[in-house]
């Protein structure tokens, strides 16, 4: 248990340094009111990208903040004496599950369910973007990106 402990903590300090070095202020650009104008963009394009870039800043702000919150509930669950077991049906989570995402807080077959759940909301939108569980808008190819690198991880359990 203290090798576990010992890689969430490692993990957590990974994260949260990494979460600090992006804390830095994001710089927004004054984007131009005509193009042709001196500014700092000479179409559309750059002002896309520049957005993009932005996006992409928060989004992964966003993911490395909810890493740090699931490390920290890992190292909570084994000061209570509860890791390893899954936080939906109790039963124990697989040490292969566990060595490949040890903040895991559910076992494969709870994980699965809750996927599909999920999976089952999503199938009555026909638009290519649809909102997330939060209500944001997200397209269709980076829920399918995200439900692909979940399913590989499904593999290691």
């Amino acid at each position: 248990m203290d090798d576990i402990r010992q890689r969430l903590d490692q993990d957590l300090m990974s994260a949260v340094a990494r979460l600090h070095q992006l804390h830095r202020p994001v710089p927004v650009p004054k984007l131009p009111e005509a193009i042709g104008d001196n500014s700092p963009f000479a179409d559309e394009v750059d002002g896309s990208q520049v957005n993009e870039s932005l996006e992409i800043a928060f989004a992964t702000r966003e993911l490395l903040l909810a890493r740090v919150n699931r490390l920290s509930a890992a190292l909570e669950r084994i000061g209570e004496g509860d890791y390893g077991a899954c936080v939906e049906c109790g039963g124990p989570i697989s040490p292969a599950r566990l060595n490949a995402m040890p903040e895991a807080q559910t076992c494969v077959r709870c994980q699965d369910s809750l996927e599909r759940l999920g999976r089952q909301a999503d199938r009555s939108r026909h638009s290519v973007f649809a909102a997330g569980h939060d209500g944001a808008i997200q397209p269709l190819a980076a829920r399918i990106l995200c439900q692909r690198s979940r399913s590989s991880l499904d593999r290691w359990a």
